[in-house]
């Protein structure tokens, strides 16, 4: 699994408690060093904005990505999901300027653009789009897709599978 643009490794974290292996990626190395030890996680250094893709031709069984957007890297994202895999992922959305950061559009997903991002490329499962209140009042898209029609799909147990 992936965990990109990790920080101190919340979703990682998680993730490795449940069995699965990790690598997580930021370009914060003292919130990598956070995770050092960790049984299950590999911290990698790498600047996602400014540098190279730092897995080329490398597949997950999961990319996860919360609270980060820089559109450029869709394509890599979506190239790294295995074939059976999935992509989970979560970001301030149009909207969000209202209750506080980020207000820059450029950090603001545009309506259905998830959906967009994915479309012809991975199977959606779900889908949302608006305002959650925990752990503070924001306005979110999240997109759970797959490299598989979702009746082929088993969610794993953290998924509700």
């Amino acid at each position: 699994m992936l965990d990109v643009a990790c920080g101190k490794g919340r979703h990682a974290r998680v993730l490795a408690r449940l069995g699965y292996r990790v690598v997580a990626v930021d370009r914060d190395a003292q919130a990598l060093a956070t995770l050092t030890g960790i049984p299950g996680i590999e911290a990698r250094e790498a600047d996602l904005e400014a540098g190279p893709w730092p897995f080329p031709g490398r597949q997950f069984a999961a990319v996860v990505v919360t609270n980060y957007l820089h559109r450029p890297l869709f394509p890599r994202l979506l190239e790294s999901v295995e074939a059976d895999g999935m992509l989970i992922y979560e970001t301030f959305a149009e909207g969000n300027e209202r209750y506080g950061r980020p207000s820059n559009p450029e950090f603001l997903l545009r309506s259905g653009e998830l959906l967009d991002a994915v479309h012809g490329r991975l199977a959606v499962l779900a889908y949302e789009h608006g305002l959650v209140s925990v752990p503070s009042p924001a306005v979110v898209q999240r997109v759970c897709a797959v490299g598989r029609a979702p009746a082929e799909v088993a969610l794993p147990d953290c998924l509700g599978g």
